[in-house]
């Protein structure tokens, strides 16, 4: 079976035109990674879980803030190069990304150590405008952006 997720992409209008908030992802593989490792805040739906609860569940325990409590704007599916479907939402608002508390995750490092260490499962998030953020982005999930900018520049009010 494959994995799908959620995720929220924080958006902020800045002097510049529109700002999204990437997280980047934490762990000695992707410690030295950067073009394409960024990702929006997201997560592992559970079974029968509503997707746009599990993208502010996710949102929350990437970044250690809550998510934005008005509506969400949908930004449909993906599908990243492993097969994993991501549901993405956007919610305007802004915040520290020097704030930033993520969940961690364990796993063996150094390999065959047998030594178990703890790692965040985001490190770091950042504020981008949107051609950067198409640079850094999960190449899958650009998608989110230009479905953003859409929905943003024709000044609809988000569903719901």
């Amino acid at each position: 079976m494959v994995a799908a997720s959620a995720g929220l992409l924080l958006y902020r209008r800045g002097a510049g035109g529109l700002e999204v908030l990437l997280v980047h992802p934490g762990g000695p593989f992707w410690k030295n990674k950067d073009a394409g490792a960024w990702s929006l805040p997201k997560g592992e739906l559970t079974a029968g879980e509503d997707p746009a609860a599990a993208a502010r569940r996710e949102f929350a325990e990437e970044t250690g803030h809550r998510a934005p409590a008005g509506p969400l704007r949908e930004l449909g599916e993906i599908r990243q190069r492993g097969g994993k479907t991501v549901t993405g939402f956007a919610a305007e608002g802004d915040l520290d990304p020097e704030t930033l508390r993520s969940n961690t995750f364990e796993m063996i490092w150094p390999p065959r150590s047998g030594r178990l260490a703890v790692f965040p499962e985001c490190d770091r998030g950042q504020w981008f405008g949107l051609a950067e953020a198409a640079e850094r982005i999960n190449p899958a999930q650009a998608a989110f952006l230009d479905r953003l900018r859409a929905q943003v520049t024709d000044a609809g009010p988000p569903a719901g």
